[in-house]
């Protein structure tokens, strides 16, 4: 066994590439990456030249973080939040019925009963509306606010909020400020023109396996004794860094070493740890990655964590969508309607802004024939949203579809309207320029008559 410097000292650049490549970040060599290394595994962003600075955030925020429970694929708007009981079956299939929830007048689909009873604690927005039937434009302009197809990618909602809120502007977490549980959705750049500093961290795993293998956090296979006796042996054999005491550059790079083992072996990693929750409430939540992961989410707030994605697979139902809703709406129901109280009793949700939805919804007509089957398709023209806490008041709808759910009635809500509200709940101005690479001039939301009409800022709620 060869316990030399060098094979370990290789170990170790390799070590770094992947960390960059982890991050997004490779092709710095290993002594560019310790010059410049003024981030923390944590921090997850590099200080380019000072270009990209955090700005301070310029209005009183009232939400400190956001859960985007991201329904990838856009669920039906009449199977959950705007049920058309009177639609007839074309429309409705065998999920005829709707529940009355605990407000009056508000009723919801009727494999959501644990959500009917928290219908007080968050608004339905039945106004939803944008005209793209892409998955790839329609998230775009949903989680930017800016219409497709332009030059410039601008930045997710998640990338913003991490740009506004994260490190250097007052967060001082060693979680990484934005957290996608557990993959991108790969629909579009999160990060957009402000790069790889605000991209998502994803965790990868499974929250509801243990353990939950969190990439780069936790190595399958590898117990955490072994890993601190691997730290120690490599301490021992650094002759480097006994030669050099002080050096600038290797004390840069200890430093981040200590930060990224504080989330591997310290308590900040201990976040990930689901064990540490009674079963009683791990139960409650569902044992499925849907339910855990909101579970999970629910920790990363507790801890400051600004802005939470839970990527939630399975809603691009184009064929056999009943048979599919009969099992992902109560999951969906479970998770979510525990989410909500579970905050609600810790005080949070007071300060956390919980945001379900997806790209769109999906056409109110069922589509019967071949080669469909039963199934729905892309549908833009008017969706459901649903938004819960942060300043956002609960029990009220805003917005209406007609008697079938196929056209827009009342109240408008545009992809810009909506983030412009849970910005200015953030303390987030939507006019803030954002910095460009190449010096444009940009906004975080587009200006009066750039991104075509709009309803405005759902002050009905807010």
């Amino acid at each position: 066994m060869n316990l030399s410097p060098a094979p370990l000292d290789r170990e170790l650049a390799r070590d770094t590439q992947r960390l960059l490549a982890r991050l997004g970040l490779p092709g710095l060599s290993r002594r560019e990456a310790l010059r410049r290394c003024l981030f923390g595994a944590a921090g997850l962003f590099l200080v380019n030249g000072g270009s990209l600075r955090a700005q301070v955030p310029t209005r009183p925020a009232r939400a400190r973080s956001v859960i985007q429970i991201w329904m990838w694929g856009g669920p039906c708007h009449i199977d959950t939040f705007d049920p058309k009981p009177d639609a007839g079956y074309d429309y409705c299939g065998p999920l005829a019925r709707a529940l009355p929830t605990n407000v009056d007048g508000i009723q919801v689909g009727e494999l959501l009963p644990e959500l009917a009873k928290q219908a007080d604690k968050y608004a339905i927005l039945r106004g939803m509306t944008h005209g793209h039937n892409g998955h790839e434009t329609a998230s775009y302009m949903v989680q930017t606010g800016h219409p497709p197809g332009g030059r410039e990618v601008f930045p997710a909602a998640g990338a913003v909020t991490a740009f506004f809120k994260g490190h250097g502007a007052g967060y001082t977490g060693l979680i990484p400020p934005y957290i996608v549980l557990t993959e991108p959705q790969g629909r579009f750049s999160e990060s957009g023109f402000l790069g790889n500093r605000y991209k998502p961290f994803a965790t990868g795993g499974d929250p509801a396996r243990t353990p939950f293998q969190v990439e780069g956090i936790v190595a399958p296979g590898l117990s955490t004794e072994r890993q601190r006796s691997r730290r120690e042996l490599l301490h021992r054999l650094n002759t480097l860094g006994r030669a050099l005491p002080g050096d600038a550059t290797l004390q840069a790079h200890y430093a981040a070493e200590q930060q990224a083992y504080e989330l591997i072996l310290g308590d900040a990693g201990k976040v990930f740890d689901l064990s540490q929750e009674p079963d009683a409430l791990r139960d409650r939540y569902g044992r499925n990655t849907f339910g855990q992961s909101c579970l999970l989410a629910r920790r990363l707030v507790e801890c400051g964590v600004p802005y939470v994605t839970i990527n939630y697979q399975g809603w691009d139902t184009h064929k056999q969508h009943f048979p599919t809703m009969r099992r992902k709406l109560p999951e969906m129901d479970r998770g979510f309607a525990t989410l909500l109280a579970d905050l609600a009793d810790r005080g949070l949700l007071d300060t956390t802004i919980v945001w379900w939805s997806g790209e769109f919804g999906r056409t109110p007509r069922v589509q019967w024939e071949p080669p469909w089957n039963g199934g729905r398709n892309h549908f833009s023209r008017v969706f459901s949203a649903v938004v819960a806490g942060g300043g956002f008041r609960g029990g009220r709808v805003v917005g209406a579809s007609d008697k079938t759910g196929e056209e827009l009635r009342d109240r408008p809500i545009y992809p810009a309207d909506l983030l412009a509200s849970i910005y200015e709940l953030l303390g987030i101005d939507p006019a803030a320029k954002l910095p460009h690479p190449q010096g444009l001039e940009v906004t975080v939301l587009p200006t009066a008559g750039e991104s075509g009409p709009g309803g405005g800022v759902l002050r009905e709620i807010m």
